[in-house]
């Protein structure tokens, strides 16, 4: 039903989530992710509040691994859960209940894990992971060549309909943060089309929030 991959940029620190799925509005709950701590990706039969407590054992000292193993035992039902862990140092962690839907697979890459469930096969999984390894660009660019690598070799085992992309580098606040909630074909093609729109935005609303007196002018009305 869902797949994703959480990633980690060595050369800026960003870390990142790309995710997908045959539901609705996946980035509304699956895809967490805290400025100098780490990324969470929580699917299958999803319980959202892993991911802010699995960012609340990391930015308090615990290893990927520890962090999850005590979220998932806090909250019970393990076995349906699928859950995969990047901190700011590329530690990772991952798991997939013994209720995980359909084929699935977990794998993790240099500064990524990938997993999915609801598979047509487990080398959808091992796509991604080899495409964000050799992809070009900054981290959201491979992120979805990851989800389009994964996309080429055979996705779910049916239609998706929702995709997200969230980024955070050095602000308290996603650099990145777009959503496809609802695309009855090519939620990833729509993923992809929304970050080459924003792509050259981005800076300038870095900039003009931190600073209005520099922010760029949009020819909007009211925008002098």
């Amino acid at each position: 039903m869902t797949f994703s991959i959480v990633g980690r940029c060595a050369e800026t620190g960003q870390l990142g989530v790309a995710i997908s799925s045959s539901s609705i509005a996946v980035g509304a709950r699956c895809p967490w992710l805290r400025a100098g701590v780490g990324a969470v990706a929580t699917q299958n039969v999803t319980l959202p509040a892993l991911g802010p407590q699995i960012l609340d054992h990391l930015e308090a000292g615990l290893a990927p691994r520890v962090a999850l193993d005590r979220a998932l035992t806090s909250n019970g039902y393990s076995e349906y859960r699928q859950v995969t862990v990047i901190d700011q140092h590329g530690q990772v962690a991952l798991f997939s209940g013994s209720e995980a839907l359909g084929v699935h697979h977990a794998l993790a890459g240099e500064n990524c894990v990938a997993a999915g469930n609801l598979l047509s096969s487990p080398a959808v999984i091992e796509a991604m992971t080899a495409a964000f390894a050799s992809a070009p660009g900054c981290l959201a660019e491979r992120l979805l060549a990851a989800m389009q690598a994964a996309m080429a070799a055979g996705g779910e085992a049916g239609p998706v309909h929702s995709a997200a992309l969230r980024v955070v580098g050095d602000l308290v606040w996603p650099i990145v943060d777009l959503r496809v909630d609802w695309a009855e074909e090519d939620p990833i093609g729509a993923l992809e089309t929304l970050w080459v729109a924003y792509k050259p935005q981005m800076q300038d609303y870095i900039t003009r929030a931190l600073d209005p007196t520099k922010a760029p002018s949009y020819g909007v009305p009211g925008d002098e």
